[in-house]
Order: structure tokens, then C-alpha cells, then sequence
């Protein structure tokens, strides 16, 4: 009797376990390729057909400076708001933050290292850009970094500056939101 009753509850689970997983949207097979695509036979992740979609224009005074946003939620966010313009505030002669009165999602790490033109969240709603390369044991957000951050530097100078964050096309954001297919707010 124990044999039965042993067999009928694994059998029980065993189809309750493949029940559960036949509604999984992670077994479907991948919809076919159209004409004019490529596989990815290697199964690493490929580059965005286009990466104008993670750039951001950034102007201090007359110096416009160009960012790639990395591909993650809190960039997402920050790109929805542009055209944006803040008054930042320096802080420890290598760094400029701004505290946005929301909040923004996060996903914090300690990149040990921060570079010139690392654009960073810390916390969830203080935008920090460093403008000297330095070591740190802080946890931040990435949202992105200057391309080239040669001249940055002088561009911000040594007190509080004014600084634009603007979309080069306002189609990119439309694709980063269908990209993610998710409400951030």
C-alpha cells in the first residue's frame, strides 16, 4: 500500500511539474527567419543593428559631447526624459551630481574603477558624471559613458555648470521602450 500511494504522489508531481511548465513562454521556438536575416550560430549576444539607438547628445556650454547608454533599464528611464536640462552641483573634484526628485530603477554594482565620462546613478535618483578617472569602493547604476570624454574635464570646470542631455532622434526612445516591452513608471 505505501508503494502505491509512494507512486501515485510522484506520478502526481511529475505531471503537475510538466503541466507548469508546458505554459512556459521559454521553450517556444524561435519565430522563423524572414528573408535578408542572419542566424547567430556562435550564441553570443549580438549588437543592435543599429547603436544610434543608445545615444544621447550631452552640451556643456559651447562643447557637445556624445554618450552611449548602456542597455538597461535605468537608461531607459533616463533617455524617456530627455530634452533634460540641470543646474550640477561638483563634489569631490572629480565628479558632478544632480538629485531628481523621483526615483529611478536600479541595479547597483562597485565598478571598482569609474572613468572619465562615466554617466552614473547613485542611489536611485542622484545622476552623477565623472569627469577624472579614480578608484571606488561605492556602489552606482551605470546609465552609459561619454564616447570620447577628451576635454570634459575643462568643459565642466571647477564649480556647478549647467548641462543639456538630449536625444540626437526622439524615435530611438519609441524603440529602447518597445525593446523592453515594459512600463518603467
Amino acid at each position: 500500500m505505501k508503494y502505491i500511494t509512494l507512486s501515485l504522489c510522484i506520478l502526481g508531481c511529475f505531471l503537475f511539474l510538466n503541466g507548469a511548465t508546458a505554459c512556459s513562454t521559454d521553450d517556444m521556438a524561435p519565430p522563423p527567419e524572414t528573408p535578408g536575416s542572419s542566424g547567430n550560430p556562435t550564441g553570443t549576444p549580438e549588437e543592435p543593428e543599429n547603436t544610434d539607438q543608445m545615444k544621447v547628445e550631452i552640451k556643456i556650454g559651447t562643447t557637445t559631447f556624445t554618450a552611449t547608454l548602456h542597455d538597461n533599464v535605468t537608461a531607459v528611464a533616463f533617455k524617456a526624459m530627455l530634452l533634460l536640462t540641470i543646474q550640477i552641483s561638483e563634489l569631490n573634484r572629480n565628479e558632478k551630481y544632480y538629485n531628481f526628485s523621483g526615483s529611478f530603477p536600479t541595479a547597483p554594482s562597485r565598478p571598482g574603477t569609474i572613468r572619465s565620462g562615466d554617466l552614473m546613478l547613485y542611489g536611485n535618483n542622484c545622476l552623477v558624471l565623472f569627469y577624472k578617472t579614480f578608484t571606488s569602493s561605492y556602489s552606482y547604476t551605470p546609465i552609459g559613458r561619454i564616447d570620447n570624454p577628451t576635454g570634459l574635464e575643462a568643459a565642466v570646470g571647477t564649480g556647478n555648470v549647467t548641462i543639456t542631455f538630449e536625444q540626437p532622434n526622439k524615435q530611438q526612445t519609441l524603440f529602447l521602450l518597445e525593446k523592453r516591452n515594459r512600463v518603467l513608471f
